[in-house]
């Protein structure tokens, strides 16, 4: 004897009443709060997406033309590279170089050098343009940790406000059926489910980004010791 195929439907029959538990559905059923909730954290999921996958673009951007820049760092003479950089400072790394070289020829410009006054307004400048740097690259991350800690609440606050449409629904009807029950609280869970679908890939993302942007700054941090320590040993050449 061949078993019936059960097909999955999107509309379920519950004491005669017919309700779609669709994703769509439920959201048309749902009332104006809960539907609020839903388009607040749908949108939020889309934002946090966008904003991951630019960043990341962004962030592997950045690396290839650090990498590229300190190739020629450590092959060409520093005016050299200062002159085909003038125009040209598309990445930190660069920005950094070329503000301490301005700096660097602004203060030979002046005939008698201090060596370390010299070497202290280098260093600030180029500690001034990090900071810039890094703060330009985390803009947007503080959206993704928002998302990630408040997304689960926005979504709960919805399946709280779902089950308590549940329960007033069986007030008015008096009447514990599925029919009465259901509806109710597939819109609570939904919005919670909602809730996580945002702070899941948030918290991810900014626990990447945020990692990715760390070990960046500390490339910053050692690039500028570096040359700090090849302007110190032109400024003693200098007094020499």
């Amino acid at each position: 004897m061949q078993e019936p195929v059960s097909t999955p439907v999107s509309t379920t029959d519950l004491g005669g009443v017919t309700h779609d538990f669709s994703v769509f559905g439920m959201f048309m059923q749902a009332d104006l709060v809960v539907k609020t909730v839903m388009v607040m954290l749908v949108a939020a999921s889309i934002w946090s997406w966008a904003i991951i996958i630019d960043k990341v673009i962004a962030y592997r951007r950045v690396r290839r033309r650090a990498d590229n820049f300190e190739d020629r760092f450590w092959n060409d003479s520093l005016e050299e590279l200062s002159a085909q950089l003038e125009k040209v400072t598309d990445h930190p790394l660069a920005l950094i170089f070329t503000s301490a070289m301005r700096e660097w020829k602004h203060s030979l410009k002046k005939g008698h050098i201090n060596r370390d006054v010299v070497h202290s307004r280098i260093m600030t400048i180029m500690r001034i343009t990090r900071e810039r740097e890094m703060t330009r690259l985390e803009q947007r991350l503080g959206f993704l940790a928002s998302v990630g800690s408040v997304a689960p609440f926005v979504g709960l606050f919805g399946t709280v406000w779902g089950i308590m449409n549940s329960f007033q629904s069986i007030a008015a009807s008096q009447n514990t059926s599925l029919a009465v029950v259901a509806p109710g609280i597939a819109e609570a869970l939904f919005a919670t489910a909602l809730g996580l679908l945002a702070a899941i890939p948030a918290v991810a993302g900014y626990n990447k980004l945020t990692t990715e942007l760390d070990r960046f700054g500390h490339r910053l941090e050692s690039f500028c010791d570096e040359f700090s320590t090849i302007i110190s040993r032109q400024l003693d050449d200098k007094e020499r």
